[in-house]
């Protein structure tokens, strides 16, 4: 997705950065640092450019009305505030209705789509639990993220190792308590 970033732009602006931090941007180890960072922002805000519900638009026909449990889909993304990485796990469950189940990959594939931009973990969790509502139109969804964000361990309070857990809920993991609690206790199992 590297056509839709302005990569000469990019190389400016950090120019820019070095030189009002007192760094020499001709220095030789500075040299290629504005092209690097180019393409890594390419990289690392392809998702800018995705929607993640075209994930979940390939659908399979199984009579299969329980539970569905991805867990532990890493991530990485930025803080839209600070412009520095946070990353975690995300853990995606969800009751199909009518037999209709996504692939697997297609939550991990749609998580992609949803960290890799300028991010905030309320809307990671809250734009994946309503993209399958609004695709898979499911029984129930339960999204959970957690997350260390590099903007409290490197930086202001500097506390590394501390986490930020959200979760959505929808349908009948909102009404059913019960569910929430299957859904947690299969998370937290590690076995």
């Amino acid at each position: 997705m590297s056509e839709h970033v302005d990569h000469e732009k990019i190389q400016q602006a950090v120019t820019m950065i070095l030189e009002a931090v007192g760094e020499d941007p001709n220095r030789e180890g500075l040299l290629d640092t504005p092209k690097r960072v180019a393409r890594m922002y390419a990289e690392i805000f392809e998702g800018l450019h995705q929607d993640p519900k075209e994930h979940f638009k390939t659908v399979f026909g199984e009579d299969h009305e329980e539970l569905v449990l991805v867990k532990d889909i890493t991530f990485h993304s930025v803080c839209e505030h600070h412009l520095v990485p946070f990353f975690g796990k995300v853990h995606i469950g969800y009751i199909p209705k009518g037999g209709q189940v996504t692939g697997l990959s297609k939550m991990a594939r749609a998580v992609e789509a949803v960290t890799k931009r300028p991010q905030l973990q309320e809307r990671i969790t809250s734009t994946l639990a309503d993209s399958i509502v609004e695709t898979l139109t499911p029984l129930g969804v339960i999204v959970i993220v957690e997350a260390e964000h590099m903007c409290m361990t490197m930086r202001g309070v500097r506390k590394p190792g501390a986490k930020t857990v959200t979760s959505a809920v929808r349908g009948a993991f909102q009404k059913s308590e019960a569910a929430r609690a299957e859904v947690m206790a299969l998370i937290r199992d590690h076995g």
